[in-house]
């Protein structure tokens, strides 16, 4: 019998480990060939780096003017999601809350908000923005986030919202609080868990996006990092460890914002689903 429990754990074990490498391989990929210099990557790709060639990331910084790529990353990201949060949360609110036909029907249009293909809104958005003269600057940008991820956000706090008790709420209404500061005092701060949620993955869509910034801001001063590391890739060859390098200094944000809002990004969608 403790044979047997002993065979099946280092099974469990061994199947854990082989499962983490698959996930830190890629890592592993990415990190070595943005220290390598062109010839030591077509040479030995997947081997370590015989010296740590840091001069690809001053490279990288320089060539795709980097500092400007951050500036407007940081600025369409941070107010689309500030407006994901703020809209998001009072609509999910005032959905989850009241119990009625219009209510249930307006939810089911966001819903529906997350089946349509992306694609199919693409030619008709662009020609607004192009008439609305938005082309080139971070509203486009803003707008178009903002937009295609409130369903997603209206989805995720509801199912939190629909959750919480409701004694605070009717505790506050009896003390005189009306619905503004109701919500503002007692409702929004029970929504932190699932706000990290909505932080990060609204944060990090929009971080990574390409293809909007390529339509919307692509060869203008406004352009992302996705959009600016793109250029380095040549016509007919590419400086693998320069766009490696790139990419390594677009992921850094990520990184950090996850790491400090890991605890409430699985509390929050763990509780939201379960909602």
């Amino acid at each position: 019998m403790s044979r047997r429990f002993g065979a099946a754990r280092l099974g469990r074990e061994a199947l854990m480990l082989l499962v983490a490498c698959a996930f830190i391989f890629p890592f592993y990929v990415f990190f070595t060939v943005s220290m390598k210099t062109q010839a030591e990557v077509a040479s030995n790709p997947l081997g370590l780096p015989t010296t740590l060639n840091l001069d690809n990331f001053a490279t990288a910084w320089d060539r795709g003017d980097l500092g400007e790529a951050y500036l407007n990353s940081i600025v369409v990201v941070a107010l689309s999601v500030l407006i994901l949060v703020g809209f998001g949360s009072m609509a999910a609110y005032t959905l989850a809350r009241r119990l009625s036909r219009l209510s249930t029907v307006a939810y089911l249009v966001f819903l529906v908000g997350l089946m349509i293909p992306l694609q199919l809104g693409m030619v008709p958005l662009y020609q607004f923005m192009n008439s609305a003269n938005l082309l080139g600057t971070w509203t486009a940008l803003i707008l178009f986030e903002a937009g295609h991820q409130l369903p997603f956000t209206i989805f995720l706090y509801a199912g939190f919202i629909r959750a919480l008790p409701r004694e605070y709420e009717e505790a506050a209404r009896v003390d005189g609080a009306g619905p503004v500061t109701m919500f503002r005092k007692i409702v929004f701060p029970l929504l932190r868990p699932i706000t990290g949620t909505v932080v990060i993955l609204t944060g990090i869509t929009t971080w990574n996006d390409f293809l909007t910034p390529l339509l919307y801001v692509g060869g203008s001063s406004q352009q992302t990092l996705p959009v600016a590391i793109y250029a380095f890739r040549g016509e007919f060859a590419t400086d693998w460890g320069v766009l490696f390098a790139g990419m390594a200094i677009a992921i850094i944000p990520l990184l950090i914002v996850y790491f400090f809002l890991q605890k409430y990004f699985i509390i929050g969608f763990a509780s939201g689903i379960k909602g």
